[in-house]
């Protein structure tokens, strides 16, 4: 006997997994997308951040959104990025202050020589009120600050000479950051800053363009910079602070539930980057020596604290001295 019913079950069946297929498709295409871009290499302490934001933002969210991470400057360089945020074509960035200023004056003050003692006192300001009124600034400049994270205390690399004082820099052409108050300090060293993206950095060193360059010990392993560079100086001339910055395209849609997602997920970024930090800052140097690098780590930092003080006036004359003052009035 003919089951005149099957045909019309197994339609109604293949219906339920038709149904059931779309459901779970227009539930994947619910999940919105979250560019996080970053000029490092995905081995570095951004990428240990970003995997911490990423991580973060997809548990509160419930796979509401999905982050996906660009190292290496696949976005572009910092700029670029930046200027991606205000556009809304880049959703959130992790970058450091280096060209934060051009966009943000007010947070040229932490790019001021041996503005932090060490990194309690570093991290006691940006955590406070002082780097809440700085994130704060960001939106009069149509970007929005997350949340202050680290690339650590910078230091000088060259393929000239050893630098132990600010004499053995002099003539040197060095890579700083796009950032005039950063470039006025070398300046006042006898050094020839030469500004560039950071993603042309490497190839400027192997090729000479630049004698040398300067950041920190995390972002010197994570370039591999030994490849083109002989000698590390551990001068700590500038405590670098890394900001996590959002698109206000996307955020400023969000409701505040949303957005709450993403700070907790900016400051879970931060805790985890702050991690790998002070985890390089002791294990970096001996894996830059391993890799034949020579290291000078008894620095008298007097000689370059001196040289570099014309660079406050150059801020105060410009910006004031009311943020600068904040600072040193603080209790941290």
């Amino acid at each position: 006997m003919t089951n005149t019913f099957a045909p019309r079950r197994l339609a109604m069946s293949m219906g339920g997994i038709t149904v059931a297929l779309a459901m779970l498709g227009a539930s994947a295409q619910a999940a919105q997308t979250v560019n996080l871009g970053h000029t490092l290499s995905d081995t570095s302490h951004y990428s240990v951040g970003a995997d911490a934001f990423k991580e973060t933002l997809e548990r509160l969210s419930d796979g509401e959104f999905k982050v996906v991470e660009h190292a290496s400057g696949a976005l572009g360089g910092e700029r670029a990025m930046i200027e991606g945020l205000q556009i809304g074509t880049v959703d959130v960035v992790i970058t450091s202050t280096g060209p934060l200023g051009n966009f943000v004056p007010e947070t040229y003050v932490l790019d001021l020589p041996f503005l932090f003692k060490d990194y309690e006192q570093a991290r006691c300001v940006l955590d406070g009120d002082i780097g809440q009124q700085l994130l704060d600034k960001m939106g009069n400049h149509g970007l929005v600050g997350l949340a202050w994270s680290e690339n650590g205390f910078r230091h000088m690399t060259n393929s000239k000479q050893a630098i132990e004082a600010p004499s053995d820099a002099k003539g040197l052409k060095v890579r700083t950051m796009e950032n005039k108050v950063h470039m006025e300090a070398f300046k006042q060293m006898g050094v020839h800053p030469t500004p560039m993206a950071f993603p042309e950095v490497f190839t400027a060193l192997q090729q000479g363009t630049v004698d040398g360059q300067e950041n920190p010990i995390t972002v010197i392993v994570a370039t591999k910079f030994w490849e083109v560079q002989d000698h590390l100086s551990l001068t700590g001339h500038v405590y670098s602070p890394a900001a996590v910055l959002g698109s206000p395209v996307l955020l400023d849609g969000l409701n505040e539930e949303q957005r709450g997602w993403f700070q907790e997920a900016a400051a879970a970024s931060v805790e985890a980057t702050r991690e790998e930090v002070s985890r390089l800052e002791t294990d970096g140097v001996a894996l830059l020596r391993e890799n034949g690098m020579t290291v000078k780590t008894d620095i008298d930092k007097a000689p370059f604290q001196e040289a570099v003080k014309p660079a406050y006036k150059i801020y105060t004359d410009q910006y004031g001295s009311e943020m600068l003052d904040l600072i040193r009035d603080s209790d941290c």
